[in-house]
């Protein structure tokens, strides 16, 4: 894997923003993933992919439409089957791991998908409490105290939490979407197009609310996204998906110097910021 803030054992160079100035190997890889190889019938997706992940960073992951970017998202939380590689999360290989430690592990990832996928049938309180039921066996009472205090967490009003997905708006779902990733307190968050229909000063507000968690839980961040306002606000570092593997991965900075005709068009065409433009 090549390309400006990467170095010839693919690690990467630049620093994050709870971690500036230090080299990469003396910050926590909270998720690794190495030679991944993932395909469909006679068509590769991905092929022998390399991607660290570390702990307190938001991590941009863009890529052309139809690249592979919600592929490689389903095959590291095991939703999507893989050919090859390996993928290393808080230190443990699912592969080698009993189905204790798988479950262990799962209680500690959050998910947001891309229209935030709720039930229908349940109110955004149960809807938070989905986890919880999964996983742990907790009385109501608490299940209800815990479901509220994430409601609280995500900037919903407290009446939200009697009201079905039908009754929100878009913003409102991201945000129940949102409180129900956080269900379990996980460590690693995955956030697929969380800004995707919303207006400006929602996805604004969202990021913001994004960075603001991210410090005050240590939350780490994976983020599948195509918002280039996201790109600049909140992340850390920036991971480019193109012929089958990571392009590129560092700082705008390192985007911008990317010698790529894609990457070059994202983020100096005429969409991106003006700053960068000129």
């Amino acid at each position: 894997m090549g390309g400006a803030g990467v170095d010839e054992s693919g690690e990467a160079e630049a620093g994050t923003g709870t971690d500036k100035g230090k080299a990469a190997t003396d910050r926590e890889i909270i998720l690794s993933v190495k030679d991944l190889t993932v395909g469909f019938g006679d068509h590769l997706v991905l092929d022998k992919l390399n991607l660290d992940i570390y702990r307190g960073e938001i991590l941009g992951f863009v890529g052309a439409s139809g690249a592979g970017k919600s592929v490689l998202m389903r095959t590291v939380l095991r939703l999507l089957p893989r050919r090859g590689g390996t993928i290393r999360i808080l230190g443990a290989d699912f592969d080698q791991a009993s189905e204790t430690e798988r479950l262990a592990l799962d209680m500690r990832l959050g998910v947001l998908f891309q229209q935030g996928a709720l039930f229908s049938s349940l109110t955004v309180l149960e809807n938070i409490q989905v986890p919880m039921r999964e996983y742990l066996d907790l009385p109501q009472a608490m299940m209800d105290d815990l479901a509220r205090l994430k409601i609280e967490l995500v900037g919903l009003a407290p009446e939200a939490a009697e009201k079905f997905p039908s009754e929100l708006s878009g913003g409102m779902i991201k945000r129940a979407a949102l409180a129900r990733a956080l269900a379990l307190d996980p460590d690693l968050v995955f956030l697929d197009e969380p800004t995707s229909g919303l207006d400006p000063i929602g996805a604004a507000e969202f990021d913001e609310l994004i960075a603001k968690l991210r410090d005050t839980l240590g939350l780490t961040v994976y983020m599948v996204t195509h918002d280039l306002d996201s790109l600049f606000s909140v992340c850390d570092r920036i991971a480019v998906l193109g012929k089958k593997r990571v392009l590129v991965e560092g700082t705008i900075e390192d985007m911008l110097a990317f010698d790529d005709p894609w990457v070059q068009a994202y983020f100096k065409g005429k969409r991106a910021r003006s700053i960068v433009r000129n």
